[in-house]
């Protein structure tokens, strides 16, 4: 099953580098990934596709497809307990953007979302790596 995913180390020199200069374009990424979010715990494979950029339609043609390949492969995003958005940064037309999530199992992870600036201005989700928190201490 193909991923699309970002380097580890392209993301965390976007993360790690200045401060994002426009709020505008990550309070739309935002939004963006908590309705796709939400369409996942509705199971509403319509909405969640719609929020996929073309490239990500080209390697998924259709919704259940897609739906199908997030379920298995992303689960915690498919069916987040709780999350929260992190830290985020423009790169010319990309936000990146990090989402820390309690999944079904309890387990944490972090997602690093990377949505593109489509030709009709909207932005568009190109990819989610998944990053797993190693469990830490009992309280």
């Amino acid at each position: 099953m193909p991923r699309v995913m970002l380097s580890v180390g392209i993301v965390a020199a976007l993360l790690l580098s200045s401060p994002t200069r426009a709020a505008e374009p990550v309070d739309t990424a935002r939004s963006i990934i908590g309705q796709q979010i939400e369409a996942f715990l509705n199971d509403d494979a319509a909405a969640a596709y719609s929020f996929a950029s073309p490239q990500i339609k080209g390697l998924f043609p259709s919704e259940e497809q897609f739906f199908e390949m997030v379920k298995r492969g992303y689960r915690p995003v498919y069916r987040p307990g709780n999350f929260a958005f992190g830290r985020s940064k423009m790169d010319g037309t990309t936000v990146v953007q990090e989402v820390l999530i309690s999944g079904p199992n309890g387990k944490d992870w972090t997602a690093l979302y990377s949505l593109t600036l489509q030709p009709d201005g909207s932005y568009k989700i190109n990819g989610v790596h998944m990053l797993q928190q190693a469990p830490g201490p009992e309280i």
